[in-house]
């Protein structure tokens, strides 16, 4: 593995462009095949120079309610990336259109767990955020999610799910390429 993604690695948005773009990587490294997001993140940071202008990477990790606050600086499009289980052979990569929508099937209002927040969980918040402050959502949300192998502990990637770091690294560079109007899905 490589050093930590700088959080805000990025190319400087053009003059008159459709909006900044946040690209993060999401999960847990101590649990093998969790560390997807954030390997993929690495992998898109060391290819900054292809990236369009306006995108930035993100390694959040972990750390969801920075994820949250982070996209209170405004965003036009998010892109999640991370583990997502829909019982598809280890290493199958997904494109899913979440939408601008916020989720809702939430639980209600408790204490908030910062080291257990899911996509959905940092949508949620960063929801309720943005109504408090008045703020807009992104306009745009993708996850490129990785089917686990194994998420139990320990350090480094399944070799089926590293083996799909570079194509998913891929997806997010072609996703974030194409004009907004082509890029949703129905």
């Amino acid at each position: 593995m490589t050093g930590p993604v700088r959080t805000g690695a990025s190319r400087p948005a053009e003059e008159g462009g459709t909006g900044r773009t946040l690209v993060a990587g999401v999960g847990n490294v101590f649990l093998q095949d969790d560390g997807f997001g954030v390997e993929t993140v690495r992998r898109l940071a060391a290819r900054t120079p292809e990236l369009p202008p306006g995108v930035e990477l993100m390694d959040a990790g972990i750390r969801g309610v920075h994820l949250a606050y982070r996209l209170l600086e405004g965003y036009r499009t998010l892109v999640l990336v991370d583990l997502v289980s829909r019982e598809g052979p280890p290493g199958t990569l997904y494109t899913i259109d979440v939408g601008p929508e916020p989720p809702t099937a939430r639980s209600a209002p408790g204490p908030l767990d910062t080291h257990a927040m899911d996509p959905a969980s940092v949508l949620a918040l960063l929801h309720d955020l943005h109504a408090g402050a008045g703020g807009t959502l992104p306009e745009e949300v993708y996850v490129i999610g990785c089917e686990p192998r194994d998420t139990g502990e320990g350090m480094g990637l399944t070799p089926p799910v590293a083996g799909a770091v570079d194509a998913a690294a891929d997806l997010v560079l072609d996703l974030v390429r194409r004009a907004p109007s082509v890029a949703r899905r129905s």
